[in-house]
């Protein structure tokens, strides 16, 4: 497997039980040399159950950017009185001795890594673990024609991090960029549950169906005299699209979807806007194309 990121200490390193004899040296003294996150519950505390695993979740994605100090309030009382526990879970981020940022109640998992990521930060870490270098880098040899070798890179940070969504949605184009669409849809319906809305699997399934319209797309120039014949040839505008799209001249498909709509936006149950839509979440959200071709959409919409 490839080395991603940083080496990992063993989960028993990450997250410990502390108790009042060993606050001051596994927190306070710690927390001078990385960030240190302190989950105050107590064994009779039900949302304490929910939060725990969450909070230790995330510190071990984060891969030793972060401690995790569990404390049992009901042995830790004097520990809990000086920093004004006064309900649980709650819980404190320490770094260099003091106590920097925290939260009481249960919180969704997402809000979890959220709150571990905003406290590595602060600290002038990096939460992924290195993850996100290595994805950029994948990326950069996908861009380049290495679809084999920006797909190993992929499967190994999904051997890390296995709800990696952008791992996920990279490895789906690596095998679009193999022209294996089949497979590609194998890997897209793979992925957790739990990431299964994420942005990145979302344009994964837009990039599949669009690479189906491609298979089956017809010839650029018989469909561009059939429309420069008939401009109210609205069928054979919407097949130019796909066509031109195809072939790669995403901002002229874009250009006769918008016509199409322009003509008639209800035309075959809206399928103008649909397309339109397909191919605006298959894209980067800031790409120019996407940015000029949703405000000419908009522009019509609200006209």
């Amino acid at each position: 497997m490839l080395e991603l990121g940083k080496t990992q200490a063993p989960k028993e390193e990450l997250v410990k039980d502390v108790s009042e004899a060993d606050f001051m040296a596994e927190v306070v003294d710690l927390s001078m040399q990385v960030p240190v996150i302190v989950d105050f519950w107590a064994p009779w505390c039900g949302p304490c159950k929910t939060l725990g695993p969450a909070l230790e979740k995330a510190v071990e994605e984060a891969k030793g950017a972060v401690r995790m100090a569990k404390v049992n309030v009901d042995e830790a009382q004097m520990i809990a009185g000086q920093l004004r526990i006064q309900s649980i879970p709650t819980v404190y981020a320490f770094y260099k001795g003091q106590p920097i940022d925290g939260f009481q109640g249960a919180l969704p998992a997402s809000e979890v890594k959220a709150f571990i990521e905003r406290v590595v930060k602060a600290a002038g870490g990096d939460a992924s673990g290195g993850l996100d270098e290595a994805i950029a880098a994948a990326e950069e040899m996908l861009e380049q024609g290495a679809a084999e070798d920006a797909g190993a890179i992929f499967a190994a940070i999904l051997e890390e991090q296995p709800e990696h969504a952008a791992a996920y949605g990279g490895l789906v184009r690596v095998q679009l960029a193999l022209g294996d669409v089949e497979q590609a849809e194998a890997v897209l319906n793979g992925a957790p549950v739990a990431i299964s809305k994420a942005p990145e699997l979302e344009a994964a399934h837009a990039q599949i169906e669009l690479a189906k319209q491609a298979a089956n797309a017809g010839p650029v120039a018989e469909l561009q005299a059939q429309v420069e014949a008939n401009p109210n040839d609205l069928q054979a505008r919407f097949d130019l699209a796909k066509a031109l799209h195809a072939h790669g001249d995403v901002a002229e498909a874009v250009d006769q979807l918008l016509d199409l709509f322009r003509r008639d936006r209800d035309w075959n149950e809206g399928a103008a806007k649909a397309q339109l839509f397909t191919i605006f979440e298959a894209m980067k959200a800031n790409d120019p194309v996407v940015l000029n071709g949703r405000r000419k959409l908009s522009s019509m919409i609200f006209a």
